[in-house]
């Protein structure tokens, strides 16, 4: 009779002990590739914009990657000049002076629209300079937050936390401006539908599946779930599908092989940590450093 509790204590202080060394270690989430040429090295990683306080700290081999890295090249490293990244918002992701914005919109549409809004936290009188793309961002960090993630905790920030507490260069891929001007490429009745197709997916709940398939996929480092992901993106015609891939994706991913494998000409042990998906399908990070005659393997 006494045995369940002795085994039931032993098999908790086992989990404990567990969770403590998995703290410690750190555990592998993303996915991890090494790139070799001419003598040089280059550890190219996937990330997340949000996170847990739990992610942290990385697994070792990143952090080895990290404190012998000359150069971390992010996307765009968000604690970097304020003011540019203030002055991009205003250009790209608000209405200028003079523009109709919501209320160019036909009544019962725009009704619609903001009964939407208002359903998941946002007043339409306190958004209404925002460009439609803006308040998608906006409701996709929503979709994070309510399966547990933070921004402030994504881990492009961290791997630029741990570059600047060592001797290690922060780099950019691209600006702040860059990217917001993509976002607005589309016209803005195509901003409008992208807002609506979201708020449609957020109403069925197809959003919210989506994301918590992304993030557990990243989460367990589970390549097969990765290229399932990728090549769901890849198949997808909606507005919102196209605008990732041949947009955010695509448009976005060669000048970044081109600037990664000059980094790798120059440089031996730079890491380059982008979103996820850049590194995922035949028009990733890694095929298009291997059509560039650069050897590179997958870690994990």
């Amino acid at each position: 009779m006494r045995r369940r509790p002795i085994i039931v204590v032993f098999l908790s202080l086992f989990l404990l002990a567990f969770q403590a060394l998995a703290a410690d270690v750190g555990i592998a989430r993303g996915a991890l590739f090494k790139a070799t040429d001419k003598g040089n090295t280059l550890y190219l990683y996937g990330t997340m914009h949000v996170g847990r306080a739990d992610f942290y700290p990385l697994e070792p081999r990143i952090r080895a990657a990290i404190a012998a890295a000359p150069t971390l090249a992010l996307e765009i490293d968000m604690k970097g000049d304020p003011a540019a990244i203030a002055a991009a918002v205003r250009q790209h992701g608000m209405f200028p002076p003079g523009s109709p914005g919501y209320a160019g919109l036909a009544p019962e549409r725009r009704a619609r629209i903001e009964a939407a809004l208002r359903k998941h936290g946002l007043e339409p009188a306190a958004v209404a300079q925002l460009k439609p793309w803006m308040l998608v961002t906006m409701l996709a960090v929503f979709e994070t937050a309510k399966l547990g993630y933070d921004p402030a905790l994504g881990v492009d920030d961290h791997l630029a936390t741990l570059a600047r507490q060592g001797k290690t260069r922060i780099a950019e891929l691209e600006t702040m401006h860059y990217q917001a001007g993509l976002l607005n490429r589309l016209s803005d009745e195509d901003q409008w539908r992208l807002l609506e197709e979201t708020l449609e997916d957020m109403a069925s709940g197809r959003q919210l599946r989506e994301t918590r398939e992304m993030l557990d996929a990243y989460e367990r480092a589970d390549r097969r779930a990765q290229e399932d992901l990728m090549r769901r993106v890849e198949s997808d015609d909606s507005l919102t599908g196209k605008f990732m891939r041949d947009i955010l994706l695509d448009e976005r991913n060669g000048p970044m092989a081109d600037k990664v494998a000059a980094l790798l000409a120059r440089e031996n042990n730079a890491v380059v940590a982008v979103g996820l998906l850049h590194l995922l399908g035949q028009g990733g990070l890694p095929e298009l450093l291997r059509k560039r005659g650069i050897k590179v393997e997958r870690i994990y």
